[in-house]
């Protein structure tokens, strides 16, 4: 929780280990870099387990999970999801989200 202050409880986990840096992880989290919202913070991780459907993205504390994200999707979830409050259902995780 280093850095991160009361308001910027929100944070947006984007997976950088081997299947999701080969799907194109690494542009997805600088296209979240590349699009910064006030008290949301874009942190890198490790696996999150989710290899066969990455580039895989969390976003905290909603327990958001998208799957195959691409760096042209991040100014969908920015404005929809980070500002709207409204997760991009086309892009969630249907193993987390099942109804969709």
């Amino acid at each position: 929780m280093l850095g991160l202050t009361v308001e910027s409880d929100r944070r947006v986990f984007v997976c950088q280990y081997t299947n999701c840096l080969h799907n194109g992880s690494a542009e997805v989290l600088e296209a979240f870099q590349a699009h910064p919202v006030p008290d949301v913070a874009v942190v890198a991780t490790s696996c999150l387990g989710q290899c066969s459907t990455g580039p895989t993205v969390i976003v905290s504390p909603d327990e958001t999970w998208y799957c195959r994200v691409k760096p042209t999707d991040v100014p969908t979830i920015v404005e929809q999801h980070l500002i709207g409050n409204k997760p991009v259902t086309a892009l969630l995780h249907p193993r987390f989200h099942p109804k969709y």
